[in-house]
């Protein structure tokens, strides 16, 4: 699908922890992220790095990733961690070297820029046994908050369009509005 991205004249919505943390919990990303600390990561769709903000104490270096070079600014009016760099690209493309990532994260943004190419470019810079965590919103949700339905995918979809760009599947769970899926690179 890959549709239209957040509105970065929006981007203090995206500073709401109670919000936030309803559909994705920090305790939840850091258990599907699994760091050991020396980790590189690309928080992919970073936006005002609200997630990036927790990642990064976790891990070794974040590349904060986001096609929307208002979002950067944002984030750097905010405060940037030392340990991240902010990466203005698209997902279908990344400026990184082949197994260059150990972890990816997609959190709320997998339906902006779902596609195949985009699937095969992060299969391309993770490195074998490397994680790809996607928290986004489901279209088996009601719809109330988030993109429209029309707009997500279900976990299932997600699970198989990850498996055909060569992921083996971890973890898959939905609830009401969200999924979460982990999927790992072949060693």
């Amino acid at each position: 699908m890959g549709h239209h991205t957040f509105d970065a004249a929006k981007a203090t919505k995206l500073e709401d922890a109670a919000t936030r943390y309803r559909y994705l919990s920090r305790e939840e990303l850091l258990w599907a992220l699994d760091p050991n600390g020396f980790e590189t990561v690309a928080d992919l769709g970073s936006g005002t790095g609200f997630y990036t903000d927790t990642i990064a104490p976790h891990v070794g270096q974040v590349y904060a990733i986001d096609i929307q070079e208002a979002m950067h600014e944002y984030y750097r009016d905010k405060g940037v961690p030392e340990n991240t760099e902010l990466v203005t690209s698209g997902v279908d493309s990344l400026p990184f070297e082949s197994d260059e990532l150990d972890t990816a994260v997609s959190t709320m943004t997998y339906h902006e820029f779902a596609s195949a190419q985009a699937r095969s470019e992060l299969a391309r810079v993770l490195a074998p046994g490397g994680r790809l965590v996607i928290g986004d919103w489901s279209a088996d949700g009601a719809g109330k908050d988030g993109p429209p339905l029309e707009e997500r995918f279900a976990a299932g979809e997600v699970t198989s369009a990850l498996r055909d760009a060569g992921f083996e599947i971890d973890f898959q769970a939905t609830r009401p509005e969200t999924f979460l899926v982990v999927g790992i690179t072949d060693e």
